[in-house]
This record gives C-alpha cells, structure tokens and sequence, in this order.
C-alpha cells in the first residue's frame, strides 16, 4: 500500500506539473476531471504539493471546491474504515 501511495503521489505531481507547463505555453490542457480522479485515487499530497510549489489551480474556485470535497470524502473513508470494519466485523 505504501509503494501504492508513493506511486500515486509522484505520478499526481507530475501531471499537476504538467497540466501547468501547458497552460503556460497555451497548449492543449488536462482536463481537471483527470486532475482530481488522480488525488480522489491517493495522490493528494503530490496534489497540494505541486499546487502550492507551482501556484497552479489556487484561485480557481470551483475546483477548490471539488478538492476539497474529496479530501474530505477521503478522511470519511479512513475514519469509517478504522471506526467500523476491524471492530464490528471482527476481520482483524
């Protein structure tokens, strides 16, 4: 899982890095629907990361907006997976 999320998170900055090289050379983009199907999979820290290094995708509202969505929907995910799976169904 480690490797998984090391992987995730350098490819998602990568891309995020990109998608900013483009829309300085006024090139054909990454759809911001990639963007965050990369950082909703585990690439959220290579997401904030190259947002904060390369100030891309900062001011533009209504993709902060899903961003966050998903990183909240993200830490629901972990909460409930550590509150109710090991305890209530006795898998561990």
């Amino acid at each position: 899982m480690l490797y998984f999320l090391l992987i995730i998170n350098l490819i998602t900055f990568i891309i995020f890095s990109l998608d900013k090289w483009k829309a300085t050379k006024h090139k054909r983009r990454i759809s911001e629907f990639n963007l965050l199907i990369l950082t909703f999979f585990g690439g959220t820290v290579g997401a904030i990361s190259a947002m904060l290094i390369f100030r891309h995708k900062i001011s533009k509202r209504s993709f902060l907006w899903k961003f966050f969505e998903i990183i909240l929907l993200q830490i629901l995910i972990v909460v409930g997976y550590f509150k109710f799976l090991p305890e209530n169904l006795n898998l561990l």
